[in-house]
């Protein structure tokens, strides 16, 4: 005969998996079903299952009655209903039944000192710590790990030297805080103190150093784990193929997909991230394809890890391709995924394109988003559309620094100099702190709005009066500013000043070949900076190393969208059907420009040629070829793309009305400033 006992806690609990929630709304109800069949339910023990089948249905009020039905209840009872409170965030009534409790064993006090570390209240949590009788080895790790939550490393510190005795939990938990709480030199100094360690402790050390960017030592520590015979689990080869992945080391990579497959580990939706991501910062993005490809379940997360690896490997047109596949599939892109959609748009300069992205996710609700906001301002600000990158900062409720950052670079680079003053101006009285990229923003607007005396102002102010350590790109910056303004001997005090001597080209060029050896642009520049300094035994030194290398000037290419179509120009190319008429069109503007006193900036093309030839680079520079194809094929010049509107300034600048629009001119190209042309390049 079966024990009644035994049996009905089982009814009891049976009631709460068969039958919906409605049926169970009183807490009459599993009463009176017991009382039906064994007409005993007063004189009954409370162990557990009533109680777990009302918090499964979130009544820890019900609860409460139902407990009170019962004679005697005991400490698994108590303790369940202690877990219902705190789950819904009732910390006081968890308490008050807490200290309600006539007996309390370990498993209770831990529920109670943990959920008042879940509920944000360290102080109570300790205060419990001290109250209860005989602390365990858990009692001990959920106040270190607390103590670690709330960023207090001395005194979880303190408490693991105090342990009574400690296990590997302890000992993990603390490798594991000091991880979090980028003390990762302790967390490996006690990883090697360890007495002994577990797959975790290894997973938990490899991890936190490759968080903390220190990637090169997570695979030495993956493969002393390898070495020593640990047997990975899952979550230990996805930390090192992370590690892999920052690191860029191919061949352990490769090691530890192989140990994926040999393990017969399933491929998780992370592992297939991880392994994705890993491809593609190696340069290996038809792997990262095929993985893609070869995935079961696919959700944001794969889909997100292949649309940054596009990215990475500037092939934005295919990223944009994965982002459509994205939502034509129902899976909704999440922050991540609108940031790299936004940065293909930025990347490809695809302004209609961008705007797309931005309406998706204002419709998801992810259009104030700060991280989004902040890609969406560079996005407008390099598509040619500072007006609109201007409405999303505006609109923006949350800004960090990166968001000012990107909306003064913005306005600095299409010569809105006061416009990015005033947003200075902003950034102080709201309190935040400007960083190095702040200043190289503001001079930059100096410079391309002509403003001498803010220049210098600025420069002073950021070099006497904060902690930002002044680089070679402000110096630079000051350079152009001075340089611009015609104050050419101030212009060479601050060259020097930066200590920047003649050989800083050479080492600029050798570090660019270094890591891209037929990199044309880094021999064309070295070349011509040869050249200005009439250094002309190295530049035939470096003409022969390119000839003998293969090596040829890429040429400058501009493009103009009309229509959604690319429209390709380079440099004196008359490839185009339309040649010979943007030629005539050209022709005719520059005769006109001559007339107003325009004449062609010369500094910045090749040393070694004759004028005249330098002047026919220039009038038909690839840039200008493209403006020149707007005028004749659109209405008003409406072309869309980004500009080098970003780079004029007021000084120099010529305003030509009489020639069909408004035109803005500067050394190498003309901008057609109200009529929306907009010239890639």
């Amino acid at each position: 005969m079966m024990r009644f006992h035994a049996v009905f806690p089982n009814l009891r609990c049976s009631c709460t998996r068969s039958f919906p929630s409605s049926w169970l709304s009183s807490s009459e109800s599993c009463i009176h079903l017991s009382k039906r069949f064994f007409r005993h339910a007063s004189h009954a023990t409370c162990d557990g299952p009533t109680v777990s089948g009302h918090l499964r249905n979130e009544n820890p009020d019900e609860t409460r009655e139902v407990l009170d039905k019962f004679q005697c209840p005991d400490v698994r009872s108590f303790t369940k209903m202690i877990m219902g409170r705190l789950r819904t965030g009732r910390l006081d009534d968890a308490l008050k039944l807490f200290y309600e409790m006539p007996v309390r064993d370990a498993i209770c006090w831990n529920t109670m000192i943990k959920g008042c570390l879940d509920c944000v209240d360290l102080t109570t949590a300790k205060e419990l710590f001290d109250e209860m009788p005989e602390p365990s080895v858990v009692s001990w790790t959920t106040m270190i790990n607390g103590f670690f939550r709330f960023g207090q490393v001395e005194r979880a510190e303190v408490f693991f030297k105090q342990m009574p005795i400690r296990d590997l939990a302890a000992w993990n938990a603390m490798i594991h805080g000091y991880c979090e709480n980028a003390r990762v030199d302790n967390a490996v100094k006690l990883f090697e103190q360890m007495p002994s360690r577990n797959v975790i402790s290894w997973t938990l050390t490899i991890g936190g150093l490759d968080q903390n960017g220190k990637s090169e030592e997570a695979l030495n520590v993956s493969e002393r784990m390898f070495k020593y015979g640990v047997v990975p689990n899952p979550s230990t080869l996805t930390c090192a193929l992370s590690a892999c992945a920052n690191a860029l080391s191919f061949p352990l990579g490769m090691q530890i997909h192989g140990h994926f497959l040999k393990s017969g580990f399933c491929l998780s939706v992370f592992v297939c991230a991880s392994l994705i991501t890993f491809y593609a910062n190696c340069k290996r993005i038809e792997k990262a394809t095929q993985v893609f490809d070869e995935a079961v379940h696919r959700n944001v997360v794969i889909f997100t890890a292949l649309l940054i690896g596009y990215g990475l490997n500037g092939r934005h047109e295919d990223g944009l391709k994965v982002f459509n596949d994205m939502m034509r599939t129902s899976v909704l892109p999440n922050q991540s995924s609108f940031v790299s959609a936004l940065n293909s748009c930025c990347s490809l300069e695809s302004l209609y394109r961008g705007k797309e992205v931005h309406a998706l996710a204002v419709k998801l609700q992810l259009g104030s988003d700060v991280f989004v906001g902040n890609s969406l301002v560079v996005m407008y600000s390099k598509c040619g559309d500072v007006d609109d990158a201007v409405v999303v900062f505006k609109r923006l409720k949350e800004k960090n620094i990166v968001t000012w950052n990107a909306i003064i670079c913005g306005c600095a680079q299409h010569g809105r100099g006061m416009w990015a003053m005033e947003l200075f101006s902003q950034m102080i009285r709201g309190l935040v702190q400007p960083d190095e990229i702040t200043l190289t923003g503001l001079l930059s607007s100096c410079s391309h709005s002509g403003m001498l005396q803010k220049g210098r102002c600025l420069f002073r102010y950021f070099s006497e009066n904060t902690s930002i350590e002044l680089k070679h790109e402000h110096y630079a910056c000051m350079v152009d500013v001075l340089g611009r303004c015609g104050k050419l001997e101030e212009a060479e005090d601050f060259f020097l000043q930066d200590a920047f001597y003649l050989d800083l080209a050479d080492r600029a060029a050798n570090y660019i070949l270094g890591l891209e050896p037929h990199c044309s642009a880094a021999y064309v520049l070295l070349s011509n900076f040869y050249a200005s300094t009439n250094r002309w035994g190295d530049v035939s030194r470096l003409r022969v190393t390119m000839r003998d290398k293969g090596i040829v000037k890429q040429p400058g290419r501009s493009w103009v969208t009309i229509k959604g179509q690319k429209h390709l120009f380079l440099s004196g190319d008359k490839s185009h059907s339309l040649s010979e008429n943007i030629y005539w069109k050209l022709d005719w503007l520059n005769m006109k420009l001559k007339e107003l006193g325009y004449l062609p900036d010369k500094r910045f093309s090749l040393h070694d040629v004759e004028d005249e030839q330098k002047e026919e680079s220039l009038f038909y520079h690839s840039k200008r070829l493209a403006i020149a194809f707007a005028l004749i094929t659109t209405v008003e010049g409406r072309g869309q793309g980004s500009s080098s509107i970003s780079q004029l300034y007021e000084l120099g600048v010529w305003k030509v009305g009489d020639l069909g629009g408004n035109l803005a001119l500067d050394g190498i190209a003309i901008h057609w400033l109200h009529a929306g042309i907009s010239v890639e390049n």
